[in-house]
């Protein structure tokens, strides 16, 4: 059974950094697309950063592009969103999934396991 675990949101300052992470249980991370999507209230889930299988290509958002890094630890199965230069347009709860190896690493229609999400509220 598949089970992916998202942990690391919180309240931080502007201009302050958080690392989330994203434990993944049942499934391989070569074989799958790894992405982090977020969601504010009342707008829809949009596409942050995502990373293919295998572990090679990654690609990012325009909005986080720079800021934001997407990394992985193959020995523990987790995945992980560093999040520099917050700013209060970042707040929204942040999910991670996993999906098709060969499908858009961007559109959430490609990925079949999500994690719960996570809360990130970034003051001004």
């Amino acid at each position: 059974q598949v089970q992916v675990v998202e942990s690391g949101g919180g309240l931080v300052q502007a201009g302050g950094s958080l690392r989330l992470s994203c434990a993944a249980e049942g499934l391989m991370f070569s074989d799958v697309n790894m992405g982090w999507f977020r969601q504010a209230p009342g707008k829809a889930r949009n596409f942050v950063a995502a990373m293919a299988w295998g572990g090679g290509a990654t690609d990012y958002a325009d909005s986080v592009k720079g800021r934001f890094t997407i990394s992985r630890d193959n020995t523990k199965n987790t995945i992980f969103l560093h999040m520099n230069s917050l700013n209060p347009e970042d707040t929204a709860v942040y999910y991670c999934a996993a999906g098709a190896p060969y499908a858009s690493r961007r559109s959430p229609a490609n990925y079949n396991y999500w994690g719960q999400g996570t809360q990130v509220t970034v003051s001004s």
